[in-house]
């Protein structure tokens, strides 16, 4: 895959356990989850803006904030999950940075301190997740965007092609349900990016396919 999925949580039971227990679940089910790839809707929207600091929301393996540390900004980390953690500070101390801030957080219940240039909340989707918490999550993340700063949202915008039966009753929000969401002073942001992004993503037994992206950038003037 060439995404590195973000996720949400609360400390509510599901089957059983606490959702930190779940997402920890399912990343010690597998050595490595993720590509190690950075997003490349990320890649493409901030590869020629300035670098300042940074913030990954459910940052996951890493792959997203190593990219922005080698692009020079100041970046911290943030995820759920301490085996995903302990995962991307050993693939970034591989390539020689050390400098990233890793940060365990149950975005539901905790948020990184401080104002930031950028925030990336890259596919924060999770099945796990209570109503309305993705909402509440970004709009925190929005009232923690600089002045001049960017938010940058993407999330899935549809099922893969290859899937023809979706396994769930899964509602994927547009670009236009998340910024009513955000409920933000149309005086004080403006939307530089309101679209999708197409990607090749293969199925679990190599089926070929594509999968659509929402994106969201957004600048608080």
């Amino acid at each position: 895959m060439t995404e590195t999925h973000s996720h949400t949580a609360d400390t509510h039971s599901h089957n059983g356990g606490t959702t930190v227990e779940y997402w920890e679940a399912f990343y010690q089910e597998r050595e490595q989850v993720w590509s190690g790839a950075p997003n490349f809707l990320l890649v493409r929207e901030i590869q020629t803006v300035p670098a300042g600091s940074a913030l990954d929301l459910g940052c996951a393996e890493g792959a997203d904030a190593i990219w922005l540390a080698e692009q020079g900004w100041q970046v911290t980390a943030v995820d759920v999950s301490e085996t995903a953690l302990s995962r991307a500070r050993a693939r970034a101390a591989e390539r020689g940075i050390t400098d990233i801030s890793w940060q365990q957080h149950d975005l539901a219940h905790s948020f990184p301190a401080g104002r930031f240039d950028l925030i990336s909340a890259q596919y924060l989707h999770s099945p796990v997740a209570k109503a309305y918490e993705r909402e509440q999550i970004l709009r925190r993340a929005a009232a923690a965007v600089a002045p001049g700063g960017l938010l940058l949202i993407v999330g899935h915008a549809e099922w893969p092609t290859w899937v023809e039966t979706p396994p769930a009753d899964i509602h994927f929000p547009d670009t236009a349900e998340v910024l009513a969401s955000l409920q933000l002073d149309a005086a004080q942001w403006q939307v530089e990016v309101d679209g999708l992004g197409e990607r090749e993503h293969a199925g679990p037994e190599g089926q070929p396919g594509t999968r659509k992206d929402n994106i969201l950038l957004i600048r608080r003037r």
